[in-house]
């Protein structure tokens, strides 16, 4: 596997033994735990100068402080998305400023793809004929797309209430898709169902977490926030969350730029998510160290429709460790607050709503402050939950 000097090896979250990346494609061999890259940061020749001199270079700028060289990183150009100021919304909200980074502009509408092209990148060195994964359906697009791109097969194990658009993308981008009855977590039965399977032994996950990878792609938006802040740090981040990668990929990249020196502190990094599926923010509430699986899931915001997150437990630490916290929006209220940036000129989609809505209930309950810099993760570009949005307003009359 080719990776850059400053890359030490896999640490296990929970046992906190190190692995060898060449050897180590899923999780912890000795205890099943969730691993993560580490680093030596004084090896890692980055500096805001040299990001800035390769600002159009996607996350391959970032290959100081990813596990692979920019030459060997497959990449269909993600990130370097935009960073949109939303006034009218932070005039509501009472603070000082909101912006919207709008990961709908990555390569396949999601910013799922700041991980896959990590994943994948692993699974190409690892020898691997075919991807796999369970997904409420835009990671399998992704996955889709970024086998492509490496010459590997992959499979996409998707609910059918998952969307058109992800379900169709997927085998436009030449993906194969198995389209499950029921929930989520049947998709996720049949996925592990085929991953024990004999037959299917040269598959390599790309399961949330079940790969070092995702959230290490993950942490990339936060790179490009601090960058396009202009290194000012901002104080909130509000995630909508699912498995927990997006808020677990920040935490990673403020230790990380603290450690390079590129930073001095860290933005309180919050949850989101719809309160009819919230596990996190129930864990949270209880003061508890991990996720329970949330019985009877029911919100209209499928993509964050996971009722038994891989990374609960580290998106626990990352709120805690940041002074964040993790809120539930209504249906109705994450639809509207997405409405209203769509009205400002923003493509918000109904997963991106989530965090707007959570974010007026941080501030209504006064967990931001009147001169506060709060930024604003769209996950999804809003043509791909149109449908979604659509059926909102004509509820409303319009």
């Amino acid at each position: 596997m080719d990776t850059t000097t400053s890359l030490d090896g896999l640490v296990c979250a929970d046992c906190e033994a190190t692995h060898d990346p060449a050897a180590t494609p899923r999780r912890c061999p000795d205890c099943g735990g969730v691993l993560r890259a580490s680093y030596d940061a004084a090896a890692a020749a980055v500096t805001r100068e040299s990001l800035a001199g390769a600002r159009f270079d996607g996350l391959a700028r970032f290959s100081d402080l990813l596990p692979f060289t920019a030459d060997s990183l497959v990449t269909a150009g993600e990130g370097a998305t935009p960073l949109v100021p939303a006034p009218e919304f932070a005039a509501e909200l009472g603070v000082g400023a909101v912006y919207v980074k709008d990961e709908g502009a990555n390569p396949t509408g999601t910013t799922a793809d700041r991980g896959t092209a990590l994943a994948v990148t692993a699974a190409r060195d690892h020898g691997a004929e075919k991807v796999a994964l369970p997904t409420t359906g835009d990671a399998g697009q992704s996955a889709a797309a970024y086998a492509a791109r490496a010459d590997l097969d992959s499979e996409a194990f998707v609910p059918t209430r998952s969307t058109f658009v992800a379900k169709a993308m997927t085998n436009v981008h030449g993906g194969d898709m198995s389209v499950v009855e029921g929930r989520y977590p049947d998709a996720v039965d049949a996925f592990e169902g085929a991953m024990s399977d004999d037959d299917n032994a040269d598959w390599h996950s790309l399961a949330p977490f079940d790969t070092p990878y995702r959230h290490e792609g993950a942490k990339t938006l936060l790179f490009e926030v601090l960058e396009q802040l202009d290194w000012a740090v901002p104080d909130a981040v509000v995630h909508p969350t699912g498995h927990g990668l997006g808020v677990v990929g920040s935490h990673l990249a403020t230790d990380q730029m603290q450690e390079a020196g590129l930073v001095d502190d860290a933005p309180a990094l919050h949850v989101a998510q719809p309160e009819h599926c919230a596990p996190v923010v129930a864990a949270d509430d209880a003061g508890d160290d991990n996720t329970e699986v949330w019985e009877r899931p029911d919100t209209l915001i499928g993509a964050l429709e996971v009722p038994d997150p891989a990374g609960g437990a580290l998106a626990l630490d990352a709120v805690r460790d940041t002074g964040g916290w993790a809120v539930g929006a209504s249906d109705d209220d994450a639809l509207e607050a997405a409405v209203q940036l769509n009205a400002e000129g923003i493509e918000a989609s109904a997963t991106g709503g989530v965090g707007a809505a959570a974010a007026r209930e941080l501030a209504a309950d006064g967990h931001l402050g009147s001169d506060d810099t709060v930024v604003l993760v769209n996950p999804v570009a809003g043509t791909k939950e149109n449908d979604v949005l659509r059926s909102h307003l004509m509820r409303k009359g319009v």
